[in-house]
């Protein structure tokens, strides 16, 4: 009897002591955040650049007939242009510090020196100014220097970020400190210096480029900037004078770094592997 009761009584335990049926949960998979980006950035840059001179001109004086004047001449002023006027090619750096806004806008103002540029000009008339002596005309080469100051405030579109490259487009505005050094005029009537002159002149930009990522904070930049200076005035009267220049446009080529303080640098972003945590395992009977 006890045989028996002990016969049907074990299947009973041994379904009640099955081991439990464990669910296996899909193999981890890594889960990244993206860095956050945004924040101030500091920027240094070289350029080297072309500026075109779209004009100069000067005060002119002298003497034409006047039967009824004492000796028989009297003063006469005009303005003429030069007959040529070329700057040469120079270098600039810069500096600047910005904010990334989004992911997509930026702005940053930059301050960049522009190093000494030769300038060479040349003028002539036709001989009625008596420069020379009635009938005599006067020819001369000019030669001086100019260097500028550019502070501009600069807005940026950052067009998307592919393979670690960031193409964009950007505009400035803002003014440049030119200053131009004495004119040297060496005429075929003697050798004359004119005091140069330096004034603050309204100024803008129109930029293109592409940033390359160096590290999640750092990135190269290079580009194009197109830049335009209004006139001003150039030099100072010693005879003919005082002189003008109309301003100039420039051609910019440009590369420099950006450093990011506030995030990773915009489409530079580094992603952070975050350590998996499986949730609980789920048992069933």
């Amino acid at each position: 009897m006890a045989a028996i009761i002990a016969g049907g009584v074990s299947p009973v335990l041994a379904a009640d002591l099955e081991a439990p049926i464990v669910i296996e949960e899909p193999q981890p998979v890594e889960r990244y955040e993206v860095s956050d980006f945004g924040g101030w950035y500091i920027r240094g840059d070289l350029d080297y650049h072309k500026s075109k001179i779209r004009g100069t001109e000067y005060i002119t004086y002298g003497v034409e007939p006047c039967p009824g004047c004492g000796d028989g001449f009297q003063g006469v002023g005009g303005t003429k242009s030069f007959d040529t006027a070329k700057l040469k090619s120079s270098f600039s750096i810069g500096a600047g510090v910005g904010y990334q806004i989004s992911r997509h806008f930026r702005t940053d103002l930059t301050l960049d020196y522009w190093f000494k540029t030769k300038f060479r000009g040349s003028t002539s008339d036709d001989g009625s100014s008596g420069c020379g002596g009635p009938g005599v005309p006067c020819e001369s080469v000019d030669r001086t220097k100019m260097s500028a100051l550019l502070l501009l405030a600069n807005a940026y579109v950052d067009l998307g970020t592919w393979n670690g490259i960031t193409p964009y487009v950007g505009a400035g505005i803002g003014g440049a400190h030119v200053k131009w050094e004495d004119l040297e005029n060496d005429a075929n009537v003697g050798f004359a210096t004119h005091k140069g002159t330096k004034s603050w002149r309204f100024a803008y930009a129109l930029m293109a480029g592409a940033s390359y990522c160096l590290t999640d904070r750092m990135v190269l930049d290079a580009g194009y900037r197109f830049s335009r200076i209004e006139g001003g005035r150039m030099f100072e009267r010693n005879g003919a004078g005082p002189g003008f220049d109309k301003g100039f446009n420039t051609h910019e080529v440009r590369a420099g770094l950006r450093y990011s303080f506030g995030g990773s640098a915009n489409g530079c972003y580094q992603p952070e592997t975050v350590a998996y945590e499986p949730p609980e395992p789920i048992y069933t009977k």
